[in-house]
């Protein structure tokens, strides 16, 4: 049992538990750097970031001898800065504005929006394509909660019904989930989810009658009973569709692209170069209008970029260690859906939720003797086609967990950041690290996690 798995981690050298430091300390400055020391933090946490992440690379290559993990990482990296980098530049050039009341129905229904186009353009996509109008609409009455929910909807459990929706499920569907099984198996859990979400927003909302400070007139409806949209910057939503279709051009998928071939993987190039290509044409040809009703700016995405460069690497020794620990065979036992629902989210909050969803999906699939790298048997495993058919379970558990608690912290998911980026950079005081975790995914988020959990993983009622 787990012979794949335990195979996976023994070609890898062991990583010592002292490695872990940096990426504990890397979080606990993106916690504590903002409240206690934010000018040495907003000035240095590019250097603090890249410095850590190339200590823990540079252990991993000339003190464990071992490439390939960190190369592993690169490519995941480039793969993920690209593609937030080159859909923040192509949502920068499209200005959207709506005319209307922000009442707490017209934001819900904005963000029950966002949630399903987060299934066709990505959770990142329509993130980067709804936070400012809905900052916009919200201006004379914008608060913090108000962009965290938005996290929690548009940018997390949105894009729970397709692969294009978040990143985990993707990664799925490159190692052999069919393209609908999302849409099948998660529906019912989606649109709970988003309900009990967007109710509980609701009733937030309207308790928030303050005016921070008189609107801007071109923010108001100039008819209260109509709702008008306004978009400029339109021929970027043509450079933006090049860029998600972009997403598609994968080697493992597609034969015949062209690609870098190691350690059995093949890793692509093509597609990087169509997204930065497109992001550049945007950019180069952005509506200057839109870019400054954006008020646009390179300063978000860098943050991201250089932030999540110390992660993605100094993670490296975390997952390892989890995922050896979680391998050894006397934890067999405990692959269970309820066991894989509770440690994949409780690492998908804080490790990023599209290496957990491939570590536990390995994981899950080595318990009954199955290869995460045969499409075959990873499609035999989601439809429980096999000599199990609690496999289709175990998958609905993994991925309802990388996606959903992905919204737990900042760092569970890309789009968290760059939203809260996108919010400060509008001025809106954001809460620290852990002030979004206890004020807000503890006392709203969980409970709908618990929920979901117990009707749809335990009971099994959908």
């Amino acid at each position: 049992m787990l012979n794949n798995f335990i195979l996976l981690v023994q070609s890898q050298h062991a990583a010592p538990g002292f490695l872990i430091i940096p990426f504990l300390l890397l979080i606990g400055m993106i916690a504590a750097g903002p409240i206690f020391f934010g000018h040495f933090w907003e000035h240095n946490y590019k250097t603090i970031a890249v410095t850590l992440g190339l200590t823990v690379l540079a252990y991993y290559l000339f003190a464990l001898g071992d490439y390939h993990m960190p190369i592993h990482t690169f490519f995941e990296y480039a793969a993920f800065a690209i593609l937030l980098s080159s859909l923040y530049i192509a949502a920068g050039g499209i200005y959207i504005n709506i005319n209307a009341n922000a009442t707490p129905a017209m934001n819900v229904a904005l963000v029950a929006i966002g949630a399903v186009l987060a299934n066709f353009v990505g959770t990142t996509g329509a993130s980067l394509l709804l936070i400012r109008p809905f900052i916009r609409l919200n201006i004379h009455r914008i608060k913090p909660y108000q962009i965290v929910f938005f996290i929690f909807i548009v940018s997390n459990a949105g894009g729970l019904l397709t692969p294009l929706g978040d990143p985990p499920l993707f990664i799925g569907f490159l190692k052999g989930v069919p393209f609908f099984w999302t849409l099948e198996h998660l529906f019912t859990p989606w649109v709970l989810t988003i309900a009990l979400l967007c109710l509980i927003f609701f009733f937030i909302d309207r308790r928030n009658k303050e005016t921070a400070h008189t609107p801007r007139p071109e923010v108001v409806a100039k008819n209260n009973e109509k709702i008008e949209f306004h978009v400029s910057g339109k021929r970027n939503i043509f450079w933006l569709a090049i860029i998600i279709g972009a997403i598609f051009l994968d080697p493992n998928v597609v034969e015949g692209l062209p690609h870098i071939y190691y350690d059995g993987n093949k890793f692509s190039y093509l597609r990087e170069i169509i997204q930065l290509s497109a992001a550049f044409a945007c950019f180069k040809y952005s509506s200057k209008t839109a870019l400054a009703g954006n008020q646009f700016s390179f300063h978000p995405i860098l943050e991201v970029v250089f932030l999540f460069f110390g992660i993605f690497f100094t993670m490296m020794p975390a997952l390892q260690l989890s995922a050896a620990i979680a391998s050894s065979p006397e934890f067999s036992q405990y692959i269970t859906p309820n066991f894989l629902y509770w440690a994949t989210g409780s690492l998908s909050g804080f490790l990023d939720n599209a290496p957990t969803y491939a570590n536990f999906l390995s994981l899950a699939m080595a318990k009954y003797d199955m290869a995460q790298n045969m499409p075959a048997e990873v499609s035999a495993f989601a439809n429980g086609t096999g000599a199990n058919p609690e496999t289709l379970i175990l998958l609905e558990a993994i991925s309802l967990a990388a996606v959903l608690f992905g919204a737990f912290t900042y760092i569970g998911n890309g789009p968290n950041f760059m939203v809260k980026a996108i919010a400060e950079s509008a001025g809106i005081k954001m809460p620290s690290f852990f002030a979004y975790i206890v004020r807000y995914s503890i006392p709203f988020l969980l409970p709908a996690l618990i929920l979901v959990w117990y009707l749809v993983v335990h009971l099994r009622l959908f």
